[in-house]
């Protein structure tokens, strides 16, 4: 690669396929490093490995019950990948990094073609290299699979409408938009469809572009978002008459406008998460933002693009600063034109020789802070339950049973690669009247829509005789101190345990003795193994999984 300073030839002759190339090398390059945290990559991973045994790749599962928190295109992109590789992490995050990867090329070359050349190549390296957005690339949630489909179709359509007022070929970029706003709908529901429109809405009102207004209604355009997303949403309504309210009003309307959800923070909870989180580059743009001289109060007029990067910005941050519950990538679909504003502004006024030292550098630290951010969460943010592993030579078997106790732990079924659904225990009927947003909120709320097998998975507490004294192995995975609640643990064989999480193997009874959880029998355990013995109350064993 050569520098700008002899002949800018890496400035003034790119390589989009090649740079592209490199974006998704660059985004997968620690996609594997750490285990999945739980509870959203767990639970993400786990409906598409579930999704992907099952055979249904209709209807979202958690647990085997129908999982309609979000639509199913994560599933379908993570299911496919796992159908090759098997259930490993990189394959479980792939959504997220072809997510991350469409919106950082549709930056480029939307850039590439409306801006400079110079100014496309600052953006996406900003872009990649920012904590934020890496992170979330190599993340297994929704989060930023639908930025990079919000992304992508603003980017499209606003190309479609220069290249309108061009009269140059515009019919295929509009189509693009189109579909990824299709794919927007399917992979997180209407925020997908709604934010675009929102931001270019507002951009063709601010840059008086009323006659673009009537790209919106291109009825090629409605034909292929409906024909992608549509099929999939009136099955769901066709097989279960709750859907629509369920998916519509509660996951999208109730959800923006109530109160009571987890993490609830003030409206001013995003500006700080944007200037940490995009550090170094921030720090670089907040200087660049200081006037050099007591004279400099004319600023250069807005283009078109700067305007669509600002309006962008700015409908992303109000749009999720309004309701009460917020979560840190929620925001993520402002990356893009907020990397641009900070190389526009980086860029302003400085030639190639005297940037490109200074850039180099930037990003050096940028990407370095980025592996630094994986490795400190690889060592220090993983979940217990995402080490829990059956020690070597153990597996369940075909025709074992796994009960969780007391909880849910997402990542187990991805790690243990389970076919079969897991039991749970609990105490059900006071779950159901539990408002609070939770795994047993999910559960109970995925129950309702086929109450027949939620009978057959969640085991009450006092139905667990019934459905351990068979004479059937049961896997058992419950907090390490479950004995205190469960005394009869005694009898059961220890076979993992990582600090606040252990699995249990019950043999069950052979002659279906519907006392065999008695607490006078669990008093005297079973003859087994030394790893059998009851976990200390401490929750430390000696055979755990370090």
């Amino acid at each position: 690669m050569k520098r700008p300073g002899n002949g800018n030839a890496w400035w003034t002759s790119p390589q989009p396929l090649w740079l592209i190339a490199a974006i998704f090398a660059w985004l997968l390059v620690t996609a594997w490093v750490r285990p999945l945290m739980a509870p959203d990559e767990g639970r993400y991973a786990g409906v598409a490995l579930s999704m992907l045994h099952s055979g249904d790749w209709l209807v979202p599962r958690l647990d085997g019950l129908p999982f309609f928190h979000k639509p199913p295109l994560f599933y379908w992109i993570g299911a496919a990948a796992m159908s090759v590789t098997g259930p490993v992490e990189w394959a479980a995050r792939l959504p997220s990094i072809l997510g991350a990867g469409a919106a950082a090329s549709a930056l480029f070359l939307f850039l590439r073609r409306w801006s400079t050349v110079r100014q496309a190549l600052l953006s996406t390296m900003v872009l990649v290299t920012t904590p934020f957005f890496f992170l979330g690339a190599q993340f297994a949630n929704l989060d930023m699979l639908v930025a990079g489909c919000i992304s992508a179709t603003v980017l499209l359509a606003a190309a479609a409408a220069l290249a309108r007022e061009r009269a140059e070929p515009w019919r295929a970029l509009l189509a693009g938009a189109y579909l990824f706003a299709a794919a927007g709908l399917l992979a997180k529901g209407l925020i997908g469809v709604v934010l675009p429109v929102g931001v270019l809405l507002i951009w063709c009102v601010v840059t008086r572009r009323a006659a673009v207004l009537r790209l919106s209604v291109w009825l090629p355009g409605w034909a292929i978002l409906l024909a992608v997303a549509g099929p999939w949403f009136v099955a769901m309504q066709m097989k279960y008459p709750e859907f629509f309210d369920y998916f519509v009003i509660t996951q999208h309307f109730r959800r923006f406008a109530s109160s009571g959800f987890n993490n609830e923070h003030g409206i001013w909870f995003y500006l700080p998460v944007l200037a940490a989180f995009t550090l170094p580059w921030f720090a670089w743009f907040a200087w660049a933002l200081v006037p050099r001289r007591k004279d400099e109060d004319a600023r250069p007029r807005l283009s078109d693009v700067d305007w669509l990067m600002w309006i962008w910005l700015a409908v992303i941050v109000v749009f999720f600063s309004l309701p009460r519950s917020k979560l840190v990538g929620y925001v993520l679909p402002a990356l893009p034109p907020l990397a641009y504003l900070i190389a526009k502004h980086v860029l302003a006024g400085r030639s190639m020789e005297a940037l490109w030292p200074k850039a180099r550098a930037m990003t050096l630290a940028a990407a370095t802070l980025c592996v630094a951010c994986v490795a400190a969460i690889a060592i220090y943010a993983v979940p217990h339950g995402t080490r829990l592993r059956l020690p070597e030579g153990q597996a369940v078997a075909a025709g074992d049973q796994v009960l969780m106790l007391d909880n849910y732990f997402y990542e187990v079924p991805f790690y243990w690669n389970l076919h079969q659904t897991v039991l749970i225990s609990d105490d059900w009927k006071a779950a159901v009247t539990d408002t609070r947003d939770n795994w047993r909120k999910e559960v109970v709320d995925a129950a309702r829509f086929e109450p027949e097998r939620a009978a057959r998975t969640l085991v009450d507490r006092t139905q667990l005789a019934a459905t351990l004294c068979v004479p059937r192995t049961t896997w058992l995975v419950g907090p390490s101190n479950a004995q205190i609640a469960h005394p009869w643990l005694a009898r059961a064989q220890l076979v993992s345990a990582h600090q606040s999480v252990a699995a249990w193997r019950f043999a069950g009874s052979a002659t279906s003795d519907a006392h065999c959880l008695d607490v006078a029998a669990a008093s005297t355990p079973a003859p087994s193994s030394s790893s059998s013995a009851p976990l200390p109350a401490n929750g430390t064993a000696t055979n755990g999984d370090d």
